[in-house]
């Protein structure tokens, strides 16, 4: 080693110490390193992390005088997998490492939030060549032995050193794959347009988890000190008879002074009200020749369609104009024209910032209060905390525009990941500033008051004992041994294409190494190409059928197994009514072959599920003591809605049971979802004493549902964050009313236990935050906003360069030619067709199951691949203006590059960076 390169070692250890953990790279510096000076830098990782370690290494390093070292240090850098600090060192250059300082700042900054909802068994497999491969195991190790949260907090630590210049968007495209919420807040390029041509496949937003809200609308019966119903409030009396009650008073105060104000209160209080009261007094406060204009943000259509109600009887009234705007009727209606002609605009608020975006609202100078509903959701890509983004960038921008007042109403701020108080008033400053709301008001002065009108369930968790014996399981394992070793005559180095080991049937663990097995396959390459489509197609086929008899696995877990087998006999009459070629022809005779020794073991009363037994003895006592009982009963999935309904209608005993179901709207892969006025309907017979006294739902009901008088929450198997915790329990707003845990698992009541303790850390946070010197806390609060803008513009500065060069599209489960990119146009900025005569040979057309007007076309069919023996959806068939074109969904295919035969598989349009030719209808024309 040359005095130079010594000197540049030194002057650029700072990197070295960010980034390497040298207990990896022990092993292959023995040569210059003794046994000693190896222990004492595993103790120093071990007792201080890895940083004062790599100050040892580097020390100990410096001292040597050997030849030879340095170059054995830059190989066992190479040989550890430190590709980009080895690259960094061989030639003295650190710029790429330099540029991901921002990434690690953002990554640090949004550490609680990654914890929180990072689930790393989903993203590692794709995020493998960021992190060094010790470091993978070590990660997998972590979530196996202590769960998904320690697991995900190792991960970060990981990243924060990851060497490799591409972790940021690797991380981005893993989010994106697996639809990780996480996504929206980790931006590396700027966002496109929202929708795009899968998405016109979901009515709504994807899965069950995405909340649609049926917030507390009018809520008349705690609205003010009057106790009538809507009926009996005519219209011409309203505004007199409402009177608001002194706790209500004391919430809308500090916004009455004109404050930025964040009001948490609990559900079932009537923060509608407030938030009446509070725009009341505001257009009051006008000089004359002054007026105010006031955006209500309802944060989904039906709070919107509530709400825009609830406004209209009230104000127009009192001789003020309202107007609404939903993402349904948004097309039709001139935005511009609608915000300046009226007094009040109600909004969901994605319509805000579009037109903030393309100009056609110049600022947010055009109102002078703005209103969020559920603003807890003020974090992230959310549409809230965009809107507060031009916010916030005028404010510190220096513009002499005024500024309007900012409002919002929450049942629960959240503290996030956050361990103790200090963590949690972070959290909660943070929210503050993205709102810049220097005050959270919260009910003291007229506490008793407020405890006699909105009760808080009494909160029990219940563990009970899952089956001892489960011969539905061992038939079902058996099933898909047989499967794997089917996929292993395939294709022998199966097991090579994830990095999962130790996997179980009817596990997570074991979804996850499906979904691995399942993506490796699509970016799996041969010479033989036609041998490739065999292989990727055989493996596609038995990954699915084993993800099915994985899924099975678990709604026996949690349910009956006839639910379980009832699930697998509609999977396979699917399977017989499509393609049905030879491999699954095989694979359907292996399942018929159990299925009598499957309907015996499942038709066995020995098998009950003792979850069932205590979900039926618990039903069977509340409604005996109350025959008025009124359930709402949660569970995970949509599967489990529809088991737990059959399962109470098919039981005697429970016949006094009348189960209604409410699940979102979305698609999933088997069923899709309720239709909004479905929803309604199942709502009103619950609320009316009607066709329903327990209603079944998933997550889509934890928020915001109107139902006063429901009594008993039951949450099976169901647990989230201290948010939806206090959401779920507040769905029992009646008195003497409970909410009940019913699982099998420890591990799920101490999640239970910390939210509660997390709840009341929120509160005492809260009240620390609500002494502080204001002048002081909207100083904080300015720093915070400062920092966060800091990285927004950074983010927006990163540009990914544009890829021109030409690449194939190959169909995702047969690896057929389907077209190239440079006969792919772009319509309308998010949805993609393909022009010329070659690509309409690739594809056949079907009527479409459920055609309907998207704006400004219309879906009239759905696209296949035309290959008999494989029939893969490619998206739909479209009439736009005169022209009946494809939609091609980007997830549906594999992009080959033509060069060099590397393979991708985008999950969104915006993650394909390839160079987007506008359509033109006189291509279509030629």
């Amino acid at each position: 080693m040359t005095a130079e390169e010594r000197r540049n070692l030194q002057a650029f250890s700072d990197y070295v110490k960010k980034i390497l953990d040298p207990t990896y790279i022990l092993s292959y510096m023995n040569p210059w390193l003794g046994e000693d000076e190896m222990q004492y830098i595993q103790a120093e990782k071990n007792n201080k992390g890895p940083m004062e370690a790599a100050s040892l290494f580097l020390k100990y390093l410096l001292q040597h005088q050997e030849e030879g070292w340095f170059r054995g240090f830059l190989d066992a850098l190479s040989n550890a997998g430190y590709s980009g600090l080895y690259e960094a060192i061989a030639n003295w250059n650190f710029q790429k490492i330099e540029k991901l300082e921002e990434y690690r700042a953002l990554l640090k900054r949004l550490q609680p939030a990654f914890k929180d909802r990072i689930n790393p068994t989903c993203i590692l497999p794709e995020m493998s060549d960021c992190i060094i491969s010790q470091e993978y195991e070590e990660i997998m190790q972590i979530c196996f032995n202590k769960g998904m949260m320690a697991g995900a907090e190792k991960m970060a630590e990981c990243l924060l050193r990851s060497d490799k210049e591409n972790w940021p968007k690797t991380l981005k495209l893993a989010l994106e794959n697996e639809n990780n919420s996480f996504s929206e807040l980790w931006m590396v390029e700027e966002d496109a347009k929202d929708v795009e041509a899968e998405d016109l496949e979901e009515d709504d937003m994807g899965t069950s988890s995405v909340h649609i809200v049926y917030q507390e609308g009018p809520q008349w019966e705690n609205l003010s000190q009057n106790s009538c119903t809507p009926a009996e409030v005519s219209r011409t009396k309203l505004c007199s008879q409402l009177k608001p009650r002194n706790y209500q008073l004391e919430l809308a105060l500090p916004a009455m002074k004109g404050k930025n104000t964040i009001i948490c209160a609990p559900t079932g209080c009537g923060k509608t009200f407030v938030s009446l009261l509070i725009c009341e007094h505001h257009l009051k406060t006008f000089p004359q020749g002054q007026k105010g204009k006031v955006v209500f943000f309802a944060n989904h259509v039906p709070v919107y369609e509530q709400q825009k109600s609830v406004f209209s009887e009230y104000f127009e009234r009192l001789g003020y104009s309202v107007a609404g705007i939903a993402g349904a009727t948004v097309e039709n209606v001139p935005v511009k024209h609608i915000v300046e002609n009226n007094d009040i605009i109600v909004l969901t608020p994605q319509i805000l910032v579009n037109n903030l975006k393309d100009g056609t609202i110049p600022s947010l100078s055009v109102f002078t209060l703005m209103i969020f509903d559920e603003c807890h959701n003020t974090c992230k890509q959310h549409p809230y905390n965009k809107i507060m983004f031009y916010y916030l960038d005028q404010k510190l921008g220096g513009s002499s525009d005024p500024l309007p007042q900012v409002i919002g109403m929450t049942a629960s701020v959240g503290v996030g990941d956050a361990k103790n108080t200090d963590e949690a008033v972070d959290y909660i400053c943070k929210l503050c500033a993205s709102l810049d709301a220097s005050v959270i008001a919260t009910v003291k002065e007229n506490l008793e008051e407020l405890q006699e009108i909105v009760y808080t369930p009494q909160k029990i968790s219940r563990r009970v004992e899952s089956r001892t014996t489960n011969g539905f399981k061992c038939i079902i394992s058996q099933l898909m041994r047989e499967t794997e070793s089917l996929a292993k005559g395939v294709f022998e180095e199966l097991e090579n294409l994830s990095q999962i080991q130790n996997r179980e049937f009817g596990t997570q663990k074991y979804e996850q190494w499906i979904v691995e097995v399942h993506k490796a396959c699509r970016t799996f390459q041969l010479p033989d190409k036609d041998e490739e489509s065999r292989i990727c197609k055989a493996l596609y086929l038995y990954t699915s059928h084993l993800r099915k008899y994985n899924d099975a696995l678990i709604i026996s877990e949690h349910a009956q197994m006839k639910d379980a087998l009832d699930y697998l006999n509609n999977f396979f009459n699917d399977v017989r009514a499509a393609g049905f070629d030879e491999t699954e022809q095989d694979l359907t005779r292996r399942f018929e072959g159990k299925v009598q020794e499957l309907e015996k073991v499942s038709m066995d009363p020995s098998n009950e599920n003792p979850k069932l037994k205590d979900l039926y003895l618990i039903l069977q006592e509340e409604y005996h003591v109350n025959p008025e009982t009124k359930t709402i009963l949660f569970v995970k999935t949509r599967a489990l809605v529809d088991a737990i309904k059959k399962w109470i209608e098919e039981n005697s005993k429970l016949s006094f049971l009348k189960p209604g179901i409410l699940t979102g709207r979305g698609k999933t892969s088997q069923t899709t979802g309720m239709t909004l006025p479905a929803q309604k309907c199942v709502l009103d017979a619950f609320r009316s004493n009607g066709d329903h006294n327990i209603l079944i739902a998933t997550s889509v009901a934890d928020e915001g549902i109107d139902i006063a008088q429901c009594n008993l929450v039951i949450l099976y198997e169901y647990v989230g964050n201290v948010i939806k915790m206090i959401q779920t329990r507040g769905r029992g707003r009646a008195k003497g009313s409970k909410c009940l845990l019913l699982t099998s698992n420890a591990d799920v009541i101490e999640k239970e236990n910390i939210n509660m303790y997390k709840e009341k850390m929120m509160n005492e946070s809260i009240l620390r935050l609500q002494t502080c010197d204001e002048a002081k806390f909207k100083q904080k609060l300015l720093c915070i906003q400062i920092g966060e803008k800091f990285i927004r513009d950074s983010q927006q500065n990163f540009k990914p360069k544009l890829d021109k060069q030409n690449k194939k599209l190959l169909c995702g489960k047969c690896k057929a030619l389907a077209c190239y990119t440079s006969d792919i146009r772009m319509l309308k900025d998010s949805h993609y067709t393909v022009v010329g005569e070659t690509f309409k040979k690739c594809f056949v057309t079907r009527p479409h199951p459920r055609p309907k007007s998207c704006g400004d076309f219309d879906k009239i069919g759905k696209i296949f691949c035309a290959r008999q023996d494989c029939s893969h959806d490619w998206g739909i068939r479209a009439k736009v203006n005169a022209f009946e074109i494809p939609l091609i969904k980007i997830q549906s295919f594999v992009v080959e590059d033509t060069v060099t035969g590397k393979q991708m598989c985008p999950s969104k349009w915006k993650d394909f960076n390839f160079e987007k030719i506008p359509f033109n209808p006189e291509e279509l024309s030629e």
